[in-house]
């Protein structure tokens, strides 16, 4: 199987190998690129799940800048590809544009919704999944004090951070817990440096583990976490290999599974709105060899009870989307 490589120049990246073949998926990353050890490379795990099982091919590129959303939407459309896939909110507003001029063709957005006909909008419950990793956040911190680094401050990351403070709260009323945001605009996910220095200023102030929802910027966090001595919280892929023993768990975004289900769906999959939570194990978090030591009995207790409890409808967690609001921040 032949992937299409990553271009390098802006009108390189938006080249498209001649004659391919009718229908093959396409996937299109988000800035950050497809090795980003988060969320764009779930959304490439998915894909290349696929393809192993089923021996086929897809298209795929890695945007280079903000303009070439629209553009590389049209040429994969032209092409004949479909579905074609999108990793991230923020071709909605390409989507809308390109949409309606391929009536044909299925397309597929993860994180923000998008009321056409020929469009499934995929979103995932991460206030569910956060309140699981706020859980243990909790149990395991020793201060009484956590942190939570996001990366673009959007309605989607501070619905990240929501769920967190709810489940840290839940387990420890008296705990503080502090967050910043990377920044305002979409370099906001790819800032390891800016990512470690939020880290170290949370430890200022006495957070012994950072649960970092920030994309590449995340990498930072994780790594600066690991030098000074205190926890982390991955986010999107499993991220705990990256420092064994240092990683307390990562929230687990099935962002492949929402790609390998579309690709596998084809050119016949239904469109409309599709939610991933934990009901169907679209979000969790992550238990291996990697951090198993960091997890004892009572934490692993403590999570499966708020797990179930959050499917049993028992337990109510706040989606601050619903409203923009958060009733523990």
């Amino acid at each position: 199987m032949t992937l299409m490589r990553t271009f390098l120049g802006a009108a390189a990246s938006l080249a498209l190998t001649a004659g391919a073949a009718l229908a093959d998926p396409a996937i299109i990353f988000d800035l950050g690129g497809k090795f980003d050890k988060s969320f764009n490379e779930a959304a490439f795990n998915g894909a290349t799940k696929w393809a192993e099982e089923t021996g086929g091919a897809f298209r795929e590129i890695e945007l280079q800048s903000e303009a070439q959303r629209e553009q590389a939407l049209r040429r994969f459309a032209e092409n004949g590809n479909n579905p074609i896939v999108m990793a991230g909110f923020a071709f909605a507003s390409a989507l809308e544009a390109v949409a309606p001029d391929f009536p044909d063709t299925k397309f597929v957005i993860i994180d923000m919704v998008v009321d056409q006909p020929n469009v499934r909008s995929v979103v995932f419950n991460e206030h569910e999944g956060s309140y699981l990793v706020g859980v243990m956040a909790a149990k395991a911190s020793e201060s009484g004090t956590v942190g939570f680094i996001g990366g673009m401050d959007i309605p989607l990351i501070s619905k990240f951070a929501c769920g967190y403070v709810q489940g840290v709260k839940a387990t420890n009323a008296d705990a503080t817990v502090i967050q910043n945001m990377t920044g305002t605009t979409p370099a906001a996910w790819n800032d390891p440096v800016k990512g470690g220095e939020l880290t170290k200023a949370q430890i200022s102030q006495g957070a012994d583990v950072v649960y970092a929802a920030a994309g590449g910027t995340g990498i930072g966090v994780l790594q600066t976490a690991a030098d000074e001595g205190i926890l982390s919280i991955g986010v999107d892929s499993n991220q705990n290999h990256l420092h064994p023993g240092k990683v307390l768990t990562s929230m687990l975004k099935r962002v492949d599974v929402a790609v390998y289900n579309a690709f596998t769906d084809g050119v016949d999959l239904e469109t409309g709105f599709s939610v991933l939570g934990l009901a169907n194990d679209g979000v969790g978090y992550a238990l291996d060899d990697n951090n198993m030591p960091l997890v004892d009995d009572e934490m692993k207790a403590a999570v499966e009870a708020a797990k179930a409890g959050i499917i049993a409808g028992d337990i109510k967690v706040h989606d601050y989307m619903s409203d923009e609001s958060c009733p523990v921040m």
